[in-house]
């Protein structure tokens, strides 16, 4: 039950045209979609068919206003609106309500929105959007942050559409083989099947953006390939869209020899989050290396994300935060003489 103090305010909103199955699916099963509403944003609200009051803080009344009508306009296309759905409307508007009027102007006239065959995918913040818009113009783009800022998703994204348009001739999909934490032992099979378990959020994206089959067939043709960093060794790589992904579990050697397989007309994304390197102890991230070496080469780009690019679940952002919080106070409690150990969170946090 949202907390309703003096500075509340209460603003009527009236849904129009009225459509009682639009209504519907805005409110959802037992009414859902509003409770999510209402705990996110910290209001009440009271519908009474297309009508409805809203009680709280003046601007998050107004942001609720803003998401209640944008989510009824996505009911007009017959589709049953889901909790995925209004938690990534609600972070969109959050995300430039908080963002500076400049960059929310510039976001609402310049949004890259990328088409694939099966749907076609908006970036959810500022972050976001500079991100494609860095891996449109450039050979070479970094991406950087936390888990679920949509790092990986988006890069998959731009590839199939690179892909379908024929601006490339195949989509490579590249991961380093390191177990984050836990020991795997003996994983039988060919070598796609090996490095399946490794590459299941990119295949999930593909099938979301291609359907099975077509994935399936492409692999078979080899126009999506699936390699461990390990086989890139020796190979020059034209026409191509090159993802690395979890890159901070790449040594500096490895970096080094993955940026010089690129050939003329490839793209290459590589992603990662410094803050979850599962390296060995003592060998040094190919992606903190690479990110204090190459940032004034033209045709390079470094996009960076933070916690309020998080597009999951809401908690995962208040875990990223957390964690954060923690980074940083521990870093404040070094003594001086823990060069090394300030070293190494210094690397996890640059």
């Amino acid at each position: 039950m949202p907390l309703l103090t003096n500075d509340n305010q209460s603003c009527r909103l009236h849904l129009e045209p009225e459509n009682p199955q639009r209504l519907a699916s805005l409110c959802g099963r037992l009414n859902e979609h509003i409770q999510q509403i209402e705990k996110r944003l910290n209001i009440k609200i009271q519908n009474r068919g297309s009508v409805f009051t809203l009680h709280g803080d003046p601007v998050t009344t107004t942001i609720a206003s803003q998401i209640l009508k944008g989510l009824y306009l996505l009911s007009d296309n017959n589709e049953s609106l889901s909790p995925d759905q209004i938690h990534l409307i609600i972070q969109e508007h959050l995300n430039i309500e908080s963002s500076d009027k400049n960059i929310q102007e510039q976001a609402q006239q310049d949004v890259q929105l990328i088409r694939t065959p099966k749907c076609s995918i908006k970036p959810r913040s500022h972050h976001q959007n500079e991100y494609v818009r860095a891996i449109m113009r450039n050979d070479i783009n970094f991406g950087i942050g936390p888990a679920g800022t949509g790092k990986t998703y988006l890069a998959v994204a731009c590839a199939v559409e690179a892909l379908v348009n024929d601006r490339v001739g195949r989509i490579l999909l590249v991961r380093p083989a390191v177990e984050a934490g836990e020991k795997l032992g003996f994983l039988p099979g060919d070598l796609a099947q090996k490095v399946d378990p490794y590459l299941r959020p990119l295949y999930d994206a593909l099938y979301e953006m291609l359907g099975f089959e077509r994935v399936a067939k492409l692999i078979e043709r080899n126009i999506i390939e699936v390699a461990p960093l390990a086989y890139m060794r020796g190979r020059t790589l034209n026409n191509s869209f090159i993802i690395l992904d979890e890159s901070q579990n790449t040594t500096a050697s490895q970096m080094k020899m993955f940026l010089t397989r690129i050939g003329f007309g490839s793209t290459a994304v590589i992603t990662g989050d410094v803050t979850q390197i599962d390296l060995p102890k003592g060998e040094r991230s190919g992606l903190v290396h690479v990110s204090s070496i190459l940032t004034d080469i033209q045709g390079i780009c470094f996009s960076y994300f933070n916690a309020k690019d998080v597009v999951r679940h809401p908690i995962v952002q208040r875990v990223v935060e957390a964690y954060d919080e923690h980074d940083k106070k521990s870093i404040s409690s070094l003594k001086p003489n823990d060069n090394k150990d300030q070293e190494r969170v210094n690397e996890r946090d640059s």
